[in-house]
């Protein structure tokens, strides 16, 4: 079996990308990794709380490599820091890295191509699934997730804070991917096949930044 870490935003595309290598027989998944915004102490793009990250890592009893990103962050300064994630993995005498991309192939040659001169192998194990069939089925196994971003030129407002399932996947407007690969939303996966047991969580403000909305997902036992 090959040993993997795994590209993980918290959202339920890097979940199902985890549960299907699970009962892929050719990898051993060694790890998660994840780009963390260091002035908000926020995954990145997601804008899920640390605290949120970890308890999933801790669910699912796989170390967690935190590569931290200044704010802002240009492409050169972004790579200088996922060359230090590499040089990690490989230390941990990791072999491929996973990646739950499903059809945007600008992306999926970026990671190639970062990777090229690596030693380590990228890998998509969703790669291509059609993302309607794909949502149902997530929805249907009992996976969770709320929708923790949005971006208001693809969705109303009010889709912040929403949890994805059925009658979340009937309302989107024409045009917009289930998945939301396109960047329409993103979520933070709290329950489902991949997980022991649920991440009991509560959702909290909405707010307006950088031109998105977040839903901030709180733990269900945090005091403020």
């Amino acid at each position: 079996m090959k040993k993997v870490w795994l590209s993980w935003s918290t959202g339920k595309d890097s979940a199902w990308a985890l549960y299907t290598l699970k009962m892929d027989s050719r990898y051993e998944v060694k790890g998660l990794f994840t780009t963390v915004t260091q002035k908000f102490s926020r995954v990145s793009v997601h804008g899920v709380r640390i605290e949120l990250l970890e308890a999933q890592a801790d669910r699912l009893n796989l170390p967690l490599y935190k590569a931290m990103l200044p704010w802002p962050c240009s492409n050169k300064i972004y790579e200088k820091v996922m060359e230090s994630a590499w040089q990690a993995a490989t230390d941990y005498d990791v072999e491929c890295i996973a990646f739950g991309d499903l059809f945007l192939e600008d992306i999926r040659q970026y990671r190639v191509n970062i990777l090229s001169n690596t030693g380590l192998e990228p890998i998509f194990p969703i790669w291509m699934q059609p993302t309607r069939e794909l949502a149902e089925t997530m929805v249907l196994s009992g996976l969770q997730a709320t929708i923790t971003c949005i971006d208001p030129k693809h969705l109303p407002e009010d889709f912040a804070g929403r949890q994805f399932d059925a009658e979340f996947l009937e309302s989107l407007p024409p045009g917009i991917d289930p998945c939301g690969e396109n960047g329409e939303f993103h979520t933070f996966c709290h329950s489902g096949p991949m997980y022991p047991a649920p991440i009991r969580v509560m959702t909290g403000e909405v707010v307006k930044r950088s031109g998105f909305v977040y839903a901030d997902v709180i733990p269900h036992n945090h005091s403020t």
